[in-house]
């Protein structure tokens, strides 16, 4: 019944919403009620311990987002300058689509995916490479600490005046970004075996590679994924931000740049939407890959739901 309440709540605001002109104090007693249903419908359902309950929950919560930020933009009168509603940002975004794919095009392929490959390759093979030399080791980290948190603003136009406007100087910008998560994480992962599984390697005469093939990268799996899925988002990011300061008349960073020159929030909202897109859709590919490596891992043997009885 509390489930029941929450969804016939729900679908109240939806039908609610239907009606032209809603008036601020209706628009924001419409969104409390639904917020309250909506979250205590969600509540009910995130207990059940299925593999739907698992998908719906946080589909159904970007639904109920969705349609608040519906009610209130609408309802109050928002400004599109100041805030485009839902249904104003899915048009323009439709209107867009064959330029935003364009600009996918140009961004990924020219600028995120090199980066991301070269910059998680080097950083990985780095940590391997160093993992025998505590020296390196003791040098590099703090390095990396402090290079974690230099500014990509300040970076991309030092790499755009070493390699000019097209996109090699993009790519620099995310190999920078992407090598360090990718190198601390390995130096990390190649730490999680334990002096005692490692005896017992020297006590079955493994060698060096041997031991590093057999025990420590197997280990390191969920520490090599884990830089993986945080580079893919740096890396989109880094290659975003550094089409702001010059890039060829495509890319996600230059349609933002111009379409807020024109003020044309709902268009940039739109190339918004598709880097958000294409962010989660690279996560999830590469999430889904570490589930089917690593399922031997504890850390995704504790995740798995089952079924009550």
């Amino acid at each position: 019944m509390k489930r029941l309440a929450g969804i016939v709540a729900v679908v109240a605001g939806i039908a609610a919403l239907a009606i032209v002109g809603i008036a601020p104090p209706a628009a924001l007693v419409l969104s409390a009620v639904c917020a309250v249903g909506g979250f205590y419908a969600l509540a009910g359902l995130a207990e059940i311990e299925s593999r739907p309950a698992v998908v719906l929950t946080p589909a159904l919560f970007a639904v109920l987002v969705l349609f608040l930020w519906e009610v209130l933009t609408r309802g109050f009168a928002i400004p599109m300058i100041l805030l485009p509603s839902p249904g104003i940002i899915g048009a323009a975004f439709w209107q867009m689509l064959p330029e935003l794919l364009q600009d996918v095009r140009q961004t990924v392929l020219y600028a995120a995916i090199p980066g991301f490959l070269i910059g998680t390759s080097l950083g990985l093979l780095a940590g391997a490479l160093v993992d025998r030399s505590p020296f390196l080791q003791q040098g590099l980290l703090p390095l990396s600490n402090f290079a974690s948190v230099i500014p990509i603003v300040g970076v991309a136009p030092i790499m755009i005046m070493w390699f000019g406007f097209g996109g090699e100087s993009k790519a620099a910008v995310v190999i920078l970004i992407t090598f360090f998560p990718a190198f601390v994480n390995m130096v990390a992962g190649l730490g999680q075996a334990s002096r005692i599984e490692r005896d017992l390697m020297t006590s079955y005469a493994a060698t060096y590679w041997q031991t590093m093939r057999k025990l420590r990268l197997p280990a390191a799996l969920p520490f090599l994924f884990a830089a993986l899925k945080i580079n893919a988002s740096l890396s989109l990011i880094g290659a975003i931000v550094a089409e702001f300061f010059g890039t060829p008349v495509h890319g996600i960073g230059f349609r933002i740049s111009a379409e807020i020159g024109h003020l044309a929030l709902d268009h940039v909202w739109a190339a918004i939407l598709i880097a958000a897109l294409v962010g989660s859709i690279s996560y999830a590919l590469l999430a889904a890959a570490e589930r089917s490596v690593t399922f031997w891992h504890p850390s995704q043997l504790s995740g798995r739901t089952r079924p009550r009885p």
